[in-house]
């Protein structure tokens, strides 16, 4: 005898899965669009930091390591990095940085090069221009905010701070003759690299020191320009 099927129990309904709505789709699609977004935002303005600051922790530790050795001494050990700073390699520390008014810890390698990889390593020195102490224009760039922002406080800059500038024989110290604040360039405004910075085709006759930085906190084509001057050096 056939058993007759059972109905299920009044008020109640069979459940049945319904596929996500195109709308529901695309709303989880923006959720993980913003969550990267903001993973990614939050990397390059916390995570970069910290992995620069190591990054100038070894070249600093590299150079003056490499600075104990007598000149063209082959490195000890492990290669790090700094090593081939005379060189001049690209992203290698060529000297050290201290700026007393950024505080008395403040001390950060100068690398060759300003490349974005450059700058994550440290304050970058422009190719081309004069090296540390020598006479010409000694121009220098670093970030604002993110890779480390060793230059977040050059707009702090006022007239007669001094710069120092370390290298293996010497001890370079520089004055502000303006402030980073009282000067916008465009990107484009190179003169400020100049042997004579305003002065196309001058010869230099006096070791001077640019510095520059990004305008804005945020990306920004224009740049904020601080001139000074070689006022002492102390041999080693």
């Amino acid at each position: 005898m056939a058993t007759a099927t059972q109905d299920p129990e009044p008020g109640v309904r069979t459940a049945r899965r319904r596929r996500p709505s195109a709308l529901t789709t695309l709303g989880i699609l923006l959720l993980v669009a913003g969550l990267a977004c903001l993973g990614y935002v939050g990397y390059q303005y916390v995570g970069t930091d910290v992995v620069s600051q190591r990054s100038f922790e070894r070249e600093t530790g590299g150079l003056r390591e490499q600075w104990t050795r007598p000149p063209g001494a082959p490195p000890t050990g492990t290669t790090t990095e700094g090593e081939q700073a005379t060189a001049k390699v690209p992203g290698s520390a060529i000297a050290l940085l201290r700026v007393p008014r950024f505080g008395a810890d403040f001390e950060v390698p100068v690398v060759a090069g300003t490349a974005l990889e450059d700058l994550s390593r440290g304050v970058g020195h422009y190719d081309g221009t004069a090296d540390p102490g020598q006479v010409g224009n000694f121009a220098l760039a670093g970030h604002r905010i993110t890779h480390g922002q060793p230059f977040s406080k050059l707009l702090t800059l006022r007239k007669g701070d001094e710069v120092v500038v370390e290298t293996r024989d010497a001890v370079f110290t520089y004055v502000m003759d303006t402030s980073p604040a009282d000067l916008t360039v465009k990107e484009t405004g190179s003169w400020v690299l100049d042997p004579v910075p305003d002065q196309p085709g001058a010869t230099p006759t006096e070791a001077l020191i640019t510095l520059t930085t990004c305008q804005d906190l945020f990306h920004s084509p224009d740049r904020s320009v601080g001139f000074g001057h070689l006022a002492s050096t102390r041999n080693k």
